[in-house]
């Protein structure tokens, strides 16, 4: 980042938590990263082969009926889902950030344990649900370590689409001396050490009132795992498509200043507003009656309502990968994961099929030409490739809708997404996203799209 950032850039310091302890153990992986955060770790990832990256979603009828269930069904439907038939037992929970103490019926969902293709170094969860007023639910990850030990039950998030029954949140310092999550995160403390997680389960709560009939819903559940190389460049790759999506162009820096009680204002949204461009791609949008708590003069409100949707009261901010992905899947009949994509050749295979990406990045002002700004973690929304195969962005940094469409040199974008190291502006040696996206889709697409999805390892 640099020394002064501009408004486009991801907020300043968020995860203090974090960055002492990236500074201690030198690996991290930090959401659409705060400048002190990432600043902090030195990033120490071996090299590893080709295939870097394991995508594992239970969503079918199949799937739900599989593993353990304690008090949840599974339900049959053109979009097959798990729900809370008869309760397993009561729960209390205190809210974190409200004070709030409340009774909660719970019932559980716990997975088959899934071996990864890939040892891992790093898991990310993501999940899609419905979750209406007086319910919520908690997902959870444990791990099996390539020594045959395991990780600790880990909170990967306490999820609700609104902010009126429980605040969504990570959950900070948990860590078992081996691992530790950082935000949305489950990260190997020490990848130099050969210690890698081979495998894991996810647990879901789904949680409702007491004395209710209702019930959250969970669509997809799963994790993406990756063995982070370690590298400063990427090979470069040659342009193989020519193509630009039509998607709605917002600015974040148009609404800086408002509502600063999520992370400031628009200064930080560029993940819930690249969120929202690519929902209205497809279709999908807040009614009247969600906007309806935005100030009337406010232009587009819908970005608004993307920041408070998808804030992390713990992590302070809108940031948090799965958080954005569980935003959008909240909408009807959409589908949405964070993942990693190995190459533009995979993202190019994506536009061909209509998907547009949402890609994380790190970068000096002098590394990506024409941006006109640094930062330590910043959402864009590749949208095409030119004709000489330069990237077509939709950049929130940026200081008006019509200025959001941006062309940056393909060499220097390819670059800057993923790579995992890089050096900040004063020379440290500092960590990259390599290749995280988001992936938004409608819950039935085309064959094409299908296909395109299945190139890239997610089904």
């Amino acid at each position: 980042m640099t020394s002064s950032p501009p408004p486009g850039a991801s907020s300043a310091a968020r995860r203090t938590v974090l960055a002492a302890a990236l500074a201690t153990v030198g690996t991290a992986a930090a959401s659409s990263a705060p400048a002190s955060a990432v600043d902090a770790a030195p990033g120490r990832r071996p090299r590893t082969s080709s295939r870097l990256i394991d995508n594992r979603f239970w969503t079918s009828y199949t799937d739900w009926r599989s593993g353990t269930r304690a008090g949840t069904r599974a339900v049959a439907s053109r979009r097959p889902g798990l729900v809370i038939g008869t309760p397993a037992g009561r729960t209390d929970y205190t809210d974190p950030h409200t004070g709030r103490r409340a009774t909660w019926e719970y019932a559980t969902w716990t997975s088959p344990e899934h071996t990864s293709t890939v040892p891992a170094t790093e898991v990310i969860a993501s999940w899609n649900a419905d979750t209406p007023a007086g319910t919520w639910i908690t997902v959870e990850l444990r791990g099996r370590y390539s020594d045959g030990t395991g990780t600790p039950w880990y909170v990967m998030g306490r999820w609700a689409a609104g902010d009126g029954d429980i605040r969504r949140t990570s959950v900070d310092d948990q860590k078992d001396g081996r691992s530790a999550v950082w935000t949305d995160t489950l990260a190997v403390d020490d990848p130099a050490t050969g210690l890698r997680l081979a495998a894991y389960r996810l647990r879901l709560t789904l949680l409702r009132e007491p004395g209710t009939r209702l019930t959250p819903t969970v669509w997809r559940a799963g994790a993406m795992a990756s063995d982070v190389p370690d590298r400063f460049t990427v090979p470069a790759s040659r342009p193989g498509l020519a193509r630009e999506l039509v998607v709605p162009r917002y600015s974040q820096n148009i609404h800086i200043g408002r509502y600063p009680e999520y992370d400031n204002g628009g200064e930080a949204w560029c993940s819930p507003t690249s969120s929202q461009m690519i929902l209205e791609y497809w279709g999908r949008r807040p009614t009247a009656e969600d906007l309806a708590w935005v100030d009337p003069d406010y232009t587009d409100p819908q970005v608004c309502h993307a920041a408070r949707h998808t804030f992390d009261f713990q992590y302070d901010g809108c940031g948090n990968w799965p958080f954005n992905a569980a935003y959008a899947a909240t909408y009807d009949g959409m589908n949405a994961v964070v993942t990693r994509l190995r190459s533009l050749t995979e993202l190019e295979t994506l536009i061909r099929a209509g998907i547009p990406v949402i890609t994380s990045q790190s970068f000096l002002a002098t590394e990506l030409t024409g941006a006109g700004y640094g930062t330590a973690g910043h959402l864009m929304t590749v949208i095409g490739f030119t004709d000489g195969g330069d990237v077509i962005a939709n950049d929130p940094a940026s200081p008006d809708n019509a200025a959001v469409r941006r062309v940056y040199r393909r060499r220097e974008w390819e670059n800057i997404w993923l790579r995992t190291k890089r050096h900040n502006a004063a020379g440290k040696v500092v960590s990259g996203t390599g290749g995280v996206c988001y992936l938004y889709w409608p819950a039935h697409p085309t064959s094409a799209q299908r296909r395109a999805l299945a190139a890239v390892g997610v089904r």
